[in-house]
């Protein structure tokens, strides 16, 4: 794979940078930065970059199809429009969890929000995957799960990909895209090293994975149908979370990332920690789906 070049585009400095995803119809990224309570807005074609502050932990926002944006907060999923700064709860979950809150999420081709859930405190087990369909009901699909992070799909949405970061593995479901099924679960990827784990990822045309390593100053790309880790990216933060494709062509893969937790030491020779990065690949990305409801 060539990579020309990776760029840093905002020195946003953000604490935890996360959830990137790319509005095709207003041409801007959307990312958040999960502890500041901040809704990031940027328009790489003009550099104008809106923050919003929703007054909540929020941990992922995705386009919606009629208008504005659908974001995971932290304990529910909540709309917001543009134009009048409102925003609407959809609906709740965990309000029996007081510690837990939403991490990451991604819709699917149908127009579904998937997001799932963790602790504060990342107690073992503490959180769930759900799945917030077009009609605004909202389902716990998986259960027992420590950090819910990254989830993509394969070109054709037969498969879903989920990690849940403390396993350090990807997981494979069989993907019935009219029903929202996922099913045979197994392992396509596994992270080795004991300091870095699976973060956020995103999918590409040749049905390759892209994962961020958090603390592993990297960005990964993985055949899922051989389990063989193809390339690693050197990223200048020690925390990747997150990427998307973006831009005209979908080959702009946005890279978002977190100085939480880092010492000075370490902050000291890494001036762009919690920046937005971008990097120029020569392969196609998969869009970012819309919410439908």
């Amino acid at each position: 794979m060539k990579i020309t070049s990776i760029d840093l585009i905002l020195d946003a400095k953000a604490e935890l940078g996360e959830g990137p995803s790319w509005d095709a119809c207003r041409k801007v990224l959307y990312w958040v930065d999960i502890t500041r309570f901040r809704l990031h807005v940027y328009n790489p074609y003009t550099k104008e970059h809106t923050v919003f502050n929703t007054g909540q932990y929020i941990g992922a926002v995705v386009p919606r199809q009629s208008g504005g944006v659908v974001m995971a907060m932290e304990h529910g999923f909540y709309a917001f429009d543009f134009e009048t700064k409102k925003m609407t709860l959809i609906g709740t979950v965990e309000l029996d969890k007081p510690n837990n809150r939403f991490n990451d999420g991604k819709c699917d081709a149908a127009g579904r929000f998937w997001a799932g859930t963790m602790s504060h405190d990342y107690t073992p087990y503490a959180g769930a995957l759900y799945v917030l369909d077009a009609d605004w009901t909202i389902r716990k699909v998986l259960d027992r799960v420590t950090i819910s992070n990254g989830i993509t799909w394969n070109p054709d949405s037969s498969i879903m990909y989920f990690i849940d970061s403390m396993t350090k593995k990807v997981m494979a479901f069989d993907y019935n895209l009219a029903t929202a099924e996922m099913y045979n679960p197994r392992v396509v990827a596994k992270f080795k090293d004991e300091s870095s784990m699976p973060d956020g990822m995103t999918s590409d045309v040749e049905g390759m994975l892209w994962i961020a390593v958090w603390n592993g100053h990297s960005l990964t790309r993985w055949n899922p149908n051989t389990c063989a880790l193809l390339e690693r990216i050197n990223i200048p933060a020690t925390r990747p979370t997150s990427c998307v494709f973006g831009g005209k062509s979908l080959r702009n893969l946005y890279i978002t990332s977190a100085r939480i937790g880092l010492e000075e030491s370490i902050l000291a020779n890494e001036p762009h920690a919690g920046g937005l990065f971008v990097m120029k690949t020569n392969v196609k990305g998969l869009p970012t789906y819309a919410f439908g409801g």
